[in-house]
């Protein structure tokens, strides 16, 4: 069947569009082929921008543009405007839109320096809900081979699409010498350089404050290799997607679970930290057949307990998992159809998998899971070896690496390699670089940090960083400076982070451990000592790639020396 991108519909697309979209998904007679839908055209031949609704690459056969009207009704005015159902008339028509569409691509496509001289490049208009290859009339402004209807739809639309190839092949023919000599192309490696260059222009959306909690919203692409990750969900039943600090993962969970979502089938979104969980949660909560939070809350759901107020690490890693089992084996509660679990190098271990293992159809072994995990040093729970427990568990679990970093300036990600010993370490960034260097304030240990890190805010304000877009993390559980301060002013703009959205004048403050898989635009990092934190290591770790694009550290002074390779 056809590689449909993306996999799914979404569910506000016109209704000739989703029957188009489930024809040519579930056709046999389409082994590799590959189908764009609703391409934008950011560099379009008429309008500031446009769109295709479907592309169709065929290999050895050609490249249709398709543009779709579910219309029951085709009208054309006496003054030649058309009208279309119940929309208002148009002058311009739909083969014209169809035809702009395709002329656009192919400039793209000759720009990027791919030969077309033998690929026949075509548009088509489909017409789902009415019979218009009889209806309409024979006319120069268009082919009749150009004219796809109902009936293409129901007899069957590869069918379909190959006709109008072969159709259009013999009018290029005609109109240039020796156009299909040698046979027309594109061949299987064209298919996929012409797929991969236009597919990072059709598939980007306004995601308010999910990279960067700054601005009212920005435009997010997937990166190349986000999309290679995104097909492997579509060729792997369970795959694991591992890769570093800022590689997109969490950003990459959301879409797969709103894509299985979307398919129709019911399932959870999990990751194992509370402010994470409480994020994600809210940015779904439009999403049907979808739940979100946390494992814990999982647990809790199921089993219908309360926690001890003095619930430790026992309760909740062996009594409340024990319980769900017991829950989940009495088979009263049914079963998700898909999985996907940000955060998984958190919650691998062999108590929580045995959870999972019940929770999902077809279980570890054999149901639909999608895991997301960085195992470089961000496992800061002490869950073990997870990824081996990974492969033992679900010996079906396909792997797919993330190293491209997406969410870091450079100089960031170059700070966080030397400062946490990754070894490769970031190699490659997605965004451009300001030349702003991290800050590294060095304090005594015992001293008050308030001065330095009100100076360190000041700073950011003065670069044009508000309060709300600001985060001043700590390794310490208790007494961290922002718990602590007796500075007036700090003690009446921070406040603890919750999960939810800075209010303007607000400065949120808390932990590395509680602020992991959330991100700032500024982070402000104290209390950096080696010598009185536990996993010190994991912990800079993971606070240094909270930033996106500023970064001030306050940081013992011989905690400094040491990570740097000196003397402590």
């Amino acid at each position: 069947m056809a590689r449909m991108m993306p996999a799914y519909c979404p569910v506000t697309a016109p209704p000739g569009e989703k029957s188009l979209h489930a024809v040519l998904a579930s056709s046999g007679k389409t082994d590799d082929w590959i189908v764009l839908h609703s391409l934008a055209i950011a560099d379009h031949v008429r309008q500031v921008e446009g769109e295709a609704d479907f592309v169709v690459i065929v290999p050895d056969r050609g490249v249709l543009v398709i543009e779709v009207k579910s219309h029951q009704s085709i009208d054309r005015l006496s003054d030649g405007r058309w009208k279309l159902g119940n929309d208002a008339p148009t002058t311009r028509g739909p083969f014209q839109q169809a035809s702009e569409a395709m002329h656009s691509l192919r400039t793209f496509l000759e720009r990027k320096q791919v030969d077309l001289r033998s690929i026949p490049i075509l548009s088509a208009v489909w017409f789902t809900g009415v019979r218009a290859r009889t209806m309409l009339p024979s006319t120069p402004e268009w082919h009749q081979w150009q004219v796809l209807d109902s009936e293409d739809l129901r007899a069957g639309a590869d069918s379909a699409i190959l006709r109008v190839l072969a159709a259009g092949t013999a009018h290029l023919d005609e109109k240039i010498q020796h156009f299909s000599y040698g046979g027309v192309g594109p061949d299987l490696s064209t298919v996929q350089r012409i797929a991969s260059l236009l597919r990072p222009r059709f598939e980007a959306a306004i995601v308010p404050g999910d990279v960067r909690r700054a601005r009212d919203a920005q435009l997010v692409t997937f990166i190349e290799e986000q999309y290679l990750a995104l097909d492997s969900m579509a060729d792997n039943n369970a795959v694991l997607f591992a890769g570093p600090a800022g590689s997109g993962k969490t950003l990459l969970a959301s879409e797969a679970a709103q894509r299985e979502a979307a398919m129709g089938r019911f399932g959870r979104l999990l990751c194992f930290n509370r402010l994470l969980g409480k994020r994600l949660a809210s940015q779904l909560s439009h999403v049907e057949n979808l739940s979100v939070g946390t494992l814990h809350q999982e647990l809790l759901r199921l089993t219908k307990v309360q926690p001890p107020s003095n619930a430790g690490p026992s309760f909740w890693e062996r009594e409340l998992p024990d319980l769900a089992i017991e829950v989940l084996l009495a088979g009263d509660v049914p079963q998700y159809d898909f999985l996907v679990v940000d955060e998984i190098q958190d919650i691998a271990t062999e108590q929580y998998l045995d959870v999972l293992d019940l929770m999902v159809v077809g279980g570890l072994v054999g149901g639909r899971l999608l895991f997301f995990g960085d195992f470089e040093r961000q496992a800061i729970f002490e869950s073990g070896d997870g990824r081996e427990i990974l492969r033992r568990r679900s010996p079906q679990l396909a792997s797919r690496k993330l190293t491209e970093n997406c969410r870091n300036l450079p100089r960031i990600g170059y700070q966080v390699n030397l400062l946490s010993k990754l070894d490769p370490g970031y190699q490659r960034f997605r965004r451009q670089d300001d030349g702003v260097d991290p800050t590294f304030i060095p304090y005594t240990a015992g001293q008050d940090q308030s001065e330095s890190l009100v100076q360190a805010l000041r700073q950011l304000r003065d670069d044009g960083y508000d309060l709300n877009e600001i985060v001043v993390l700590s390794p310490l559980r208790f007494g961290s400076t922002a718990e602590t301060t007796t500075d007036q002013w700090l003690r009446q703009v921070l406040r603890s982070a919750d999960g939810k959205q800075a209010r303007p004048g607000q400065l949120q403050y808390a932990t590395i451990h509680a602020f992991k898989g959330l991100e700032a635009p500024a982070v402000v990092i104290t209390d950096l000592d080696r010598f009185a934190v536990p996993g010190f290591e994991s912990l800079l770790y993971v606070g240094l790639t909270r930033a996106t694009d500023r970064l001030t550290a306050l940081i013992e002074s011989r905690t400094i020396r040491a990570v740097l390779g000196g003397k402590a």
